[in-house]
């Protein structure tokens, strides 16, 4: 396939876990060498999967991309709480979790499906009084984080193991799976956090077609070697 990455791509890459989305958009440039590079929908750095990267005259299509429904994979872990609603932080608070039964679990999740308020986790690039709520977290600043509307297409639980609950998520632009990680331990009463998650679409791209970085240092070394073949 040919690329001309200056004129304009979308690039769908699986993004490494650990890596921020900035890191990877700032990777990607730096061997390509382009001047208009954007990402279409953070990832965050325990989050792996799709990420898809815009350049040239395709960053207009950014926000039209970013709008479009997202599907997740991944587990949470039930009976243990962190603030960031992750693993980024330490389990702050444990319980017991011998009482549930699958029956429980999977009629919780069920109960989110629809249009819901949905509060964003104080660890969050959300704005508040123009400041990131990450840092005020990070500070150990109180911070009032206010609800937005999400839809929840699909919330189904695919396998239960002990303590971690596998699941895949169908949902709208601007949802947290970390808030409903969380919210679905509030639900059933025992707290909870997201051990793990990968982004397997977005809208009609998909994380199976998606390159690795290593494929994208590959397809620029196979361009450079053709041109300086051809000069």
């Amino acid at each position: 396939m040919n690329y001309n990455f200056e004129a304009g791509e979308i690039l769908l890459l699986d993004k490494p876990l650990t890596w921020t989305s900035f890191d990877v958009v700032k990777k990607v440039r730096n061997t390509l060498r382009v001047k208009k590079i954007g990402h279409a929908g953070t990832l965050d750095p325990l989050a792996s999967g799709l990420l898809i990267l815009c350049t040239g005259k395709f960053t207009k299509r950014i926000d039209e991309i970013q709008a479009q429904e997202k599907e997740y994979t991944g587990t949470i872990t039930l009976g243990q709480t962190t603030p960031s609603y992750d693993l980024e932080t330490p389990v702050s608070e444990s319980k017991d979790i011998s009482h549930l039964t699958p029956e429980d679990i999977q009629a919780a999740a069920s109960s989110f499906v629809g249009t819901i308020e949905q509060i964003p986790p104080i660890y969050s690039a959300v704005m508040i009084d123009g400041r990131r709520a990450y840092d005020l977290a990070r500070k150990g600043k109180e911070a009032e984080m206010k609800p937005r509307t999400v839809t929840i297409k699909a919330f189904d639980i695919t396998n239960i193991e002990g303590a971690v609950v596998y699941f895949k998520v169908i949902c709208s632009k601007g949802t947290y799976i970390r808030s409903l990680a969380h919210d679905l331990g509030q639900k059933l009463g025992v707290g909870a956090h997201l051990s793990a998650l990968v982004r397997t679409r977005i809208g009609e791209y998909k994380l199976e077609d998606a390159l690795t970085i290593e494929d994208i240092q590959e397809i620029r070394r196979a361009q450079l070697e053709a041109n300086g073949s051809n000069s």
